[in-house]
């Protein structure tokens, strides 16, 4: 799976992110910022007592359990019930993904123009809309394949906008000494539904069936849009006499992005592993449902039981980040993620033990994806002035997302050229080299990561 999207069985993403050069200088940007936006009132003690806080997370909650639930049970609608060839569901996949590379520039510069809540808020509105259309066909009997991809790339594009202002919206709702305790909050509840929703997705399309099952994360996306509603965020919109033309702005966030040493090999490594990650992601439900012959149950126990791994992770990297330090986690994370995929095609010679097998896969590579995830997006967060932020997150996504589609159309195109197992190990052998970018750099010397990276603010963007 996608090293974010996977640990999403998941972890990215959500499942892998990241978040820095404007022409000014980098304390310059961060001076401006802080005089244009009030500091949100200071909060004593965990975020567990902030009440505000905890109205934004029990939204999101409820939402990732449902996108467990449907990352089950789109599969399984796809491949035992519509019979979709290794070409559609490599479309469909493409299709889920594609707006990352096509509306993703544009999306970050337009969320840093508005209120990044109420963006996410009509997200939710079009994703609970859209998604609710698939039960309602099957029920007539007229759900095909093409609905499911035209849904997908619906969704898509509202998730762009959801996912961008999301990642942005954490320094608007908390200090800046507790962002790392609200990504590690929001990461260890993905993970806590990634540990029930697989599980429970596989017993409602058991006894739902999968257009049913879905109905479940409508609602969860329902919940989550009036959890919204009763959100108050600290965000300051920018005066419109600071907009620039939307191609300025565009190339703003990425000179900042690439113009960071460190976070330039980040998106590397994480680009990379998206790519080939979604090969393998793409063909796991063909390869399990047929090829090993699991059931929608079993496939949604393993999720569970590999998202133990995930919640670990999240709970681990805390007392992993002291005793190693941020900066050396940034490798060691990526050369675990990196090596695990392998145990995917190795399945396949011994069919025998896919079950226990697919758990410790799925297990190691969620514990560390949330140990990279945690830490790099709280690094990007906090070394980023707020009104770079949804361009930052943006500019990120199009990179480490945009190469998602192309992985999953190249997956289906391999799957039926050459096979499921040999494109699997393919993809696992790609992986390897995304870890490179990371594990061949600067991290090892240092301990913590800098506050705040000068960027060069003319380097070329890559």
């Amino acid at each position: 799976m996608s090293a974010e999207a996977l640990a999403e069985a998941r972890a990215e993403a959500s499942t892998l992110t990241s978040r820095a050069g404007t022409d000014d200088a980098v304390q310059a940007d961060q001076d401006a910022a802080a005089q244009a936006a009030p500091p949100a009132p200071a909060r004593r003690g965990s975020l567990w007592h902030d009440r505000n806080f905890l109205t934004l997370w029990s939204g999101q909650a409820l939402s990732q359990f449902g996108a467990q639930i449907t990352e089950l049970a789109i599969p399984v609608l796809a491949v035992l019930i519509l019979d979709a060839t290794e070409w559609e569901v490599g479309v469909l996949n493409a299709a889920q993904v594609a707006a990352f590379l096509v509306v993703g520039l544009p999306a970050g510069a337009w969320i840093d123009r508005m209120r990044k809540r109420h963006v996410m808020i009509v997200a939710d509105a079009v994703r609970a809309a859209a998604l609710g259309t698939l039960p309602l066909l099957a029920l007539f009997g007229a759900l095909e394949i093409w609905h499911m991809i035209l849904v997908a790339l619906v969704m898509g594009v509202a998730t762009v906008f959801f996912d961008v202002s999301n990642q942005s919206i954490i320094p608007s709702l908390v200090r800046t000494d507790q962002i790392a305790e609200a990504n590690g909050k929001l990461q260890s509840t993905e993970q806590l539904a990634g540990l029930a929703g697989p599980a429970m997705g596989g017993w409602l399309v058991g006894v739902l069936a999968a257009p049913l099952a879905i109905l479940i994360t409508v609602g969860t996306y329902l919940a989550s849009f009036v959890a919204l509603l009763f959100t108050r965020d600290h965000e300051q919109l920018r005066a419109p006499e600071d907009h620039k033309p939307l191609l300025h702005e565009i190339a703003e966030g990425l000179r900042w992005v690439f113009g960071n040493p460190l976070l330039r090999r980040i998106v590397g490594t994480t680009g990379v592993a998206n790519f080939f990650g979604t090969i393998a992601a793409t063909l796991l439900p063909i390869f399990a449902l047929r090829e090993l012959g699991l059931t929608p149950q079993m496939l949604g126990v393993v999720f569970s039981l590999s998202a133990v791994g995930g919640l670990l992770g999240a709970i681990a990297t805390p007392h992993i980040l002291k005793r190693v330090g941020e900066a050396r986690a940034i490798p060691i994370s990526a050369i675990a993620f990196c090596v695990s995929p392998f145990f995917l095609p190795a399945i396949s010679l011994v069919p025998a033990l896919a079950f226990p097998l697919l758990v410790v896969q799925f297990f190691v590579t969620s514990f560390t994806i949330l140990l990279y995830n945690v830490t790099q997006v709280t690094f990007r967060q906090r070394i980023t002035p707020s009104r770079l932020l949804g361009r930052m997150n943006a500019s990120i996504r199009f990179v480490v997302w945009g190469v998602m589609p192309i992985g999953a159309l190249l997956a289906g195109a391999l799957g039926t050229w050459i096979g499921t197992v040999p494109t699997l190990w393919i993809a696992a052998s790609g992986e390897l080299l995304a870890g490179l970018f990371v594990v061949i750099g600067p991290f090892w010397s240092m301990r913590e990561l800098p506050d705040a990276v000068p960027a060069a603010p003319h380097s070329p963007v890559e």
